[in-house]
């Protein structure tokens, strides 16, 4: 089945982040310690831990770096008091986009995310205005590599699905989605792994129920958007269900 390429946005995404390798590292260390406190320390039966954990290692992030982390979120050492905060909201065009934030400031935070929509050509919205266009899914993403070509399809959806995933979509880039429920991910992506398929990126994530397009300056607008609430300290998780042309992430 075709489908809109979760890959092609995140390529793009980690190389933008990856000239804040510090910042990535604060806020992905701030997401396992907030997911060991609220599921458990325990990474096989947290899956929201895995998650973070796997999404660590795949930014190169010490194994005592995330034990420590996990840690402080157990309560076995001492950490910061933050709380989780969904911000909702239109970017330009109508755009739909979540903001999901951990913060010890709620006014702070606020202030940073509504500033961003107001220079952006946006609007913040009210809680629910826009979370019912988006569905929580792990999404495992598989495309060709320096080190190896893309996987074979029929052998790829064949491997997810007696992995247990609900379903395998083909993109025109040539890139591979597996969509697994947020409880199953860790099983799926250790299943696909052991069969010989590495996926270039793997998380769980909000998808749209569907895509909107966007006219060129109306997608650089909405990447900008994008860039400057993830430049807050605040923001872990930017969703969004724009389509966004390539280009306009140049």
């Amino acid at each position: 089945m075709a489908g809109h390429s979760k890959w092609a946005n995140i390529k793009h995404r980690k190389a933008a982040q990856d000239a804040k390798r510090g910042k990535v590292f604060t806020k992905l260390i701030r997401e396992i310690t907030v997911s060991a406190r609220e599921g458990g320390a325990d990474a096989e039966s947290n899956p929201r831990l895995r998650a973070a954990i796997d999404k660590a290692l795949s930014n190169n992030m010490k194994r005592d770096t995330i034990d420590t982390a996990i840690k402080r979120g157990a309560g076995e050492l001492d950490g910061d008091n933050v709380e989780e905060i969904t911000y909702e909201g239109y970017g330009p065009g109508g755009v739909a986009i979540m903001v999901e934030c951990m913060s010890d400031n709620r006014n702070r935070t606020v202030a940073d995310v509504r500033f961003a929509f107001s220079k952006c050509n946006g609007n913040l919205g009210t809680d629910g205005s826009v979370a019912f266009m988006f569905n929580k899914r792990g999404v495992l993403s598989f495309a060709a590599t320096e080190e190896s070509p893309a996987p074979a399809e029929d052998a790829l959806m064949e491997a997810a699905l007696e992995a247990g995933a609900e379903d395998v979509l083909a993109n025109s880039d040539g890139s591979f989605d597996v969509y697994t429920t947020p409880t199953d991910f860790g099983t799926v992506l250790d299943a696909m792994r052991a069969a010989g398929f590495n996926p270039v990126n793997a998380e769980v994530t909000q998808v749209p129920d569907n895509y909107s397009a966007v006219d060129d300056d109306t997608a650089k607008q909405v990447v900008k958007l994008i860039d400057m609430l993830e430049d807050s300290d605040d923001v872990q998780n930017v969703y969004h269900n724009a389509e966004i042309p390539e280009s306009a992430w140049d």
